[in-house]
């Protein structure tokens, strides 16, 4: 496990602190954000992963930690994506990640996003005595293609997933070559927790057919498909509260 830096700490609400730390892993560091429940030890943990041109810190995820962590006592992790955030390369556009990642290889992201999410975690839990055994995972769009590997990852470990905005068909060639459709299929089909797939009909990212795929495959007798019109942005603020309440309302279970 890697070693966990602390770069700053504040207090955001009475009940919740933000922590801004880094953890190394194969001698790189993996910057990351926590959003901890004020005085209590073994919490259960959410990951939360940033769609693209986002990063860990951005408005939503301090919503959804807000909600996760005062109304639940849920801790909240993040991580930067590949080439996002505190990993963007100086002088990059918002959309040069994309041809990093074809150049890199889409199989060798995907592994390198789930050996960081996974020592994030447990270098997170050992450091604020969270309970790593008891995890959520919610992602959107860049954040679903990424976390479909870790929630496969994490096996029982997992106890809820949000997936969202997210499907195996794409009309831009940019979201084709950074695809790894064989690798997505595995993982969605050990996915075994409860899952909310949140669609947006009429998604012009990810067209309706692919998220329509995607919802099949995932392994999970219990298994919801949250569908809203409009575009591929235009999620609401009671879709949120609908993905949060999915989230605590299983791990409560395990408190």
């Amino acid at each position: 496990m890697g070693e966990l830096e602390i770069s700053r700490r504040d207090q955001a609400h009475g009940a919740m602190s933000e922590v801004l730390f880094s953890v190394e892993r194969d001698g790189l560091q993996v910057p990351a954000f926590a959003w901890l429940p004020t005085g209590r030890r073994h919490a259960s943990v959410v990951l939360i992963g940033h769609g693209g041109s986002g990063h860990k810190a951005i408005d939503r995820h301090h919503r959804l930690a807000l909600r996760l962590v005062v109304g639940s006592g849920v801790a909240c992790l993040a991580i930067d994506g590949p080439y996002h955030g505190d990993r963007a390369v100086p002088g990059d556009g918002p959309l040069d990640y994309q041809q990093r990642v074809v150049a890199e290889g889409p199989a060798a992201v995907h592994d390198r996003m789930s050996q960081d999410w996974l020592t994030v975690l447990a270098a997170a839990s050992e450091e604020w005595s969270l309970d790593g055994d008891a995890v959520g995972y919610l992602g959107l769009s860049m954040g679903s293609r990424y976390g479909l590997g870790v929630c496969a990852a994490l096996g029982a470990r997992l106890q809820a997933a949000v997936i969202g905005t997210f499907g195996l068909a794409a009309d831009d060639p940019m979201m084709v070559a950074m695809a790894a459709d064989d690798l997505l299929r595995t993982s969605a089909a050990e996915i075994t927790a409860p899952v909310l797939h949140h669609v947006q009909w009429d998604d012009e990212v990810f067209p309706r057919g692919g998220q329509l795929q995607l919802f099949d495959l995932f392994a999970s007798p219990e298994k919801i498909m949250r569908a809203r019109p409009g575009a591929h942005g235009e999620t609401r603020t009671d879709d949120e509260a609908a993905w949060c309440e999915h989230l605590s309302s299983r791990l409560a279970e395990k408190v």
